[in-house]
């Protein structure tokens, strides 16, 4: 449908030009923590990127609306590439670790967010026609669960045949080259001054309560990534197998990815809530999982599977919700928000997962995967529904 509406040059680039938004934190991880000989300084210097991407994505977002796509996105890609770079640059010379956070938080800011740009400009090329709009959401959903699946994947391989310095280099020639020609794309929205933005939903007030109750289900599947990254890296170093780290969290995306394809034939009888409530549940049965995991690298990398399946329809109906509830030109900077959401609560999870690990074992870090999985189930159980969630609900109610 994608390739429909703008032929598929376009579609590569957005593929591509995510793949660094994947790649960079388990590669921060893995370099800092190879390089400083601790879990806890890779996790201090992630979760700077991780904040930084969070606080940074609304605002790159805001921008792309107000200011169009093409131009914003030239400067984050150039900008995050160069990050990229520096940070590499400084872990490998061993200097003080505030340069590497300062690095880090600057790779964050800088993020392009082809991810969520590509969403709002497939919207606004469907024109708002609801097939065309689940089609294309669907689609692009699938794609991120790719990247998803890729980008650690990739980090892991490279890690393993030569360092995680590569990994992120190569993340940020993929940022300079494809995200920037993904900005520079003919269909990259123009943007819409906020002046001069006509009726009620386009220029409705962004926070309402559906779309704050996306926001905090994004935050509580961000603190699952978090951890569970923390949680993989700690076990596969306590197992003997570092390297291994990249490849087992890559395989979380790929089972997230088969999910993403299965959810798309689904019926439509199965509404997006529902498919929401769905995924929460098999979220917290995986992260049950996830407790047992310290046995070994096989039954580690089960389980990462079995909590990938659970993530890629969540993902999708999220996206999915968020374009009946927020206004039609403010859509690039509410997803952009929404994965600010997730990356801060990430960073949050990094964070304690990494205390957890330090101060007692490997597997600490999966308690606060359950955790969070078991405030996801609880929240989606109790809100997500058909008529909180109705097309076109009204900003507010």
């Amino acid at each position: 449908m994608a390739k429909q509406l703008t032929g598929g040059r376009v579609l590569l680039w957005s593929s591509l030009g995510r793949l660094p938004a994947a790649m960079s934190p388990i590669g921060t991880l893995l370099l800092v923590s190879r390089n400083s000989g601790s879990v806890w300084s890779g996790s201090l210097v992630a979760g700077a990127l991780a904040a930084g991407q969070a606080l940074g994505g609304p605002v790159v977002g805001r921008l792309a609306d107000r200011r169009g796509q093409r131009t914003v996105g030239l400067v984050a890609a150039l900008v995050n590439a160069a990050a990229l770079v520096a940070l590499v640059a400084v872990s490998e010379r061993g200097p003080a670790l505030g340069w590497q956070v300062a690095s880090a938080a600057l790779t964050g800011l800088s993020v392009p967010l082809v991810g969520p740009l590509s969403r709002s400009r497939w919207v606004r090329l469907a024109a708002g026609a609801p097939e065309p709009t689940s089609a294309v959401l669907a689609l692009d959903g699938i794609v991120d669960e790719v990247g998803f699946t890729a980008g650690p994947a990739l980090v892991g391989l490279l890690a393993t045949a030569a360092s995680p310095a590569v990994g992120l280099l190569t993340a940020a020639g993929l940022s300079g080259v494809c995200a920037t020609l993904f900005a520079l794309h003919p269909t990259a929205a123009p943007g819409v001054p906020a002046p001069s933005r006509p009726g009620s939903r386009a220029a409705g007030r962004l926070p309402s309560t559906p779309y704050v109750l996306l926001l905090a289900g994004m935050a509580l599947l961000g603190a699952c990534f978090g951890s569970v990254q923390v949680g993989v890296t700690a076990t596969t170093e306590a197992l003997g197998r570092p390297g291994a780290a990249g490849l087992v969290y890559g395989f979380m995306g790929c089972t997230s990815s088969l999910a993403g394809v299965a959810t798309a034939s689904l019926p439509a009888r199965w509404g997006l809530p529902q498919r929401l409530r769905a995924g929460s549940a098999l979220l917290f049965g995986a992260s049950c999982l996830l407790l047992l995991a310290d046995g070994g690298l096989a039954l580690l990398t089960a389980a990462i599977g079995f909590l990938g399946i659970a993530v890629a329809p969540q993902i999708i109906a999220v996206f999915g919700l968020v374009e009946r509830t927020v206004p039609a030109a403010r859509l690039g900077e509410a997803m952009a928000a929404l994965v600010s959401a997730l990356i801060l609560a990430q960073s949050a999870g990094t964070f304690l997962a990494g205390w957890a690990v330090e101060h007692f074992a490997p597997a600490a870090s999966f308690a606060v995967t359950a955790a969070a999985a078991a405030a996801a189930l609880a929240l989606t159980a109790c809100t997500a529904t058909e008529r909180r969630y109705h097309r076109r609900a009204a900003p507010g109610s």
